[in-house]
C-alpha cells in the first residue's frame, strides 16, 4: 500500500555544486550523500539530486508559471523579493514573478536548469 511520498527529486550535473546551492541558498539540510545521490530536508519534505554522471540534462518547454510537464516543486517563503535576491547572487535563472490575490510567486531555474516556484501565500 502507499503510505506517502518519499522523495521528489532532480537530476543535477554536478553533485557537489547543487548540494552547495541547495543547502547554502535555498536552506535545506543533507540527510544522506553519495556520488550519486543526495537526500536533503526541506521543512520535514524529502527533496533528491540525483548525479547525471555528467550528461546535459534535456529541457523541458518552460515559461513564467514554470515548465509545460511533469511536476515543478513550491517552496513556501516567508519573504520571496528577498529570496530572489539570494538566488540570483548564487546563479539561478528567474523565469517570473507575480504578485496576485493568492500569493506572492517566483518562477526560478536552478543551476541546472531545472524549474522550482517559491510561494507566499495570501491566505
Amino acid at each position: 500500500m502507499i503510505k506517502g511520498v518519499q522523495d521528489t527529486y532532480y537530476n543535477v550535473t554536478d553533485m557537489k555544486r547543487a548540494v552547495q546551492f541547495y543547502t547554502e541558498c535555498m536552506g535545506m539540510k543533507v540527510v544522506h550523500g553519495d556520488d550519486y545521490w543526495t537526500s536533503l530536508d526541506c521543512g520535514g519534505t524529502s527533496v533528491g539530486l540525483h548525479w547525471t554522471e555528467g550528461q546535459k540534462i534535456p529541457e523541458i518547454p518552460r515559461d513564467s508559471h514554470g515548465v509545460y510537464a511533469g511536476g515543478t516543486l513550491t517552496l513556501e517563503s516567508t519573504d520571496v523579493s528577498a529570496d530572489k535576491v539570494l538566488l540570483e547572487s548564487a546563479g539561478a535563472k528567474i523565469l517570473g514573478e507575480a504578485d496576485a490575490p493568492w500569493g506572492h510567486m517566483l518562477v526560478f531555474e536552478d543551476l541546472d536548469g531545472n524549474v522550482l516556484k517559491l510561494m507566499k501565500p495570501k491566505y
